[in-house]
């Protein structure tokens, strides 16, 4: 029995990795409910691991919203560039798949061209707004290889020095996290 809920695991691991690049899947959340999966098993995690995870699946889905923001505020996008990305990438996500890829873009350059500036300008502030979200799809592919790692490593049954190791990561990611949100 518990082969077949590390199957279903599997599943929502797979289904996480394709959410990763298809936005209309939530990626990490749908890795998240693979660990659910483990409740039932003999090698099943603690509930502050998934606290932990559940907290870290809740940063990385907000943060994948927020980071094309973010980039396209970095290359000095005005307000209306900021809220045509977020625009963008939500409206971006009903027209799979070029609309994932361009709504960033699209949103932020016309923001910059509802604000008045010029085509150079909203060019670059579009750019921003794509670069932030290849990073998000980055954090978001992270994300989603540790909890399969994880639930790899659960399966082999590795719980001594590899899950003393796999618990170092993720004190280490969680310090490097909410670095990089502190230094923001």
């Amino acid at each position: 029995m518990e082969l077949v809920w590390y199957i279903i695991a599997s599943i929502f691991l797979i289904l996480g990795l394709i959410g990763c690049f298809i936005s209309i899947l939530p990626g990490p959340i749908l890795s998240y409910l693979a660990l659910f999966c483990l409740i039932p098993t003999d090698n099943c995690l603690s509930v502050s691991a998934l606290v932990f995870f559940g907290v870290l699946t809740i940063v990385v889905t907000v943060a994948d919203f927020i980071i094309p923001s973010l980039g396209a505020k970095k290359f000095n996008c005005s307000s209306y560039g900021v809220w045509g990305c977020t625009l963008g990438t939500i409206v971006g996500a009903f027209f799979f798949p070029i609309g994932i890829i361009l709504g960033p873009f699209l949103g932020a350059f016309l923001g910059e061209l509802i604000a008045r500036k010029d085509v150079s300008t909203a060019f670059r502030g579009g750019i921003g707004a794509f670069l932030g979200f290849l990073a998000g799809t980055l954090l978001k592919l992270c994300f989603c290889i540790y909890l399969i790692i994880h639930v790899v490593l659960n399966f082999l049954g590795w719980d001594s020095v590899s899950i003393k190791a796999l618990k170092k990561m993720q004190r280490e990611f969680a310090f490097a996290l909410s670095n990089k949100i502190l230094i923001k």
